[in-house]
Parts: C-alpha cells; structure tokens; sequence
C-alpha cells in the first residue's frame, strides 16, 4: 500500500481537499493508497515515514531533503492534473 499524505499551509481545508481528490483518483486508476492530510509543519516532521507528499506547488521547496517523493500541484481541484502527475511519477 502506497503512503501518502497531503499538506497545505494551515493543515484545514486545502489539504482536506487534495486528500478526497487523490482518493478519489487513486481508486479510479487501481491502486491501493492510504491518504493522510495535515499543514506543512506536522508534514514535513513526518515526511520520511511516507512514501509520496503531495502538496501545493509553491510549497514543494518545504520538503527538500526528505526521502518522500514530492508532488506539487497547481491547481488544487484539479483531478486531472493529480492523475498526470501520479502516471508520470508511476506510483503503482
């Protein structure tokens, strides 16, 4: 099982939304995905012990140094930019 987690600067509602949203397009393309949400504090404490960060693109630079694969995104809400991203890194 893939190990993910989803950050945003407050830990509140953006990083709520990107984990509905990447559940969402991890089961539509099969794989099996454990998404947690939290800010970018708690994530970045805890990055190493995932296997994928994802998060807004302007806070990528925040997760420098992790063993994490990190994916920034532009667009939030955007189901198809998550599953552009997910095929290009293949984190099946």
């Amino acid at each position: 099982m893939l190990k993910v987690i989803a950050a945003c600067g407050s830990g509140m509602g953006s990083s709520q939304i990107i984990k509905m949203k990447l559940s969402k397009v991890f089961k539509k393309l099969g794989i099996d995905a454990d998404v947690y949400h939290t800010n970018v504090g708690d994530a970045k404490s805890q990055a190493n012990n995932y296997d994928v960060v994802f998060c807004s693109a302007s806070l990528e630079g925040q997760f420098a140094g992790t063993k994490a694969k990190v994916i920034g995104l532009k667009n939030l809400l955007s189901e198809q930019e998550m599953t552009e991203k997910i095929e290009a890194a293949d984190l099946k």
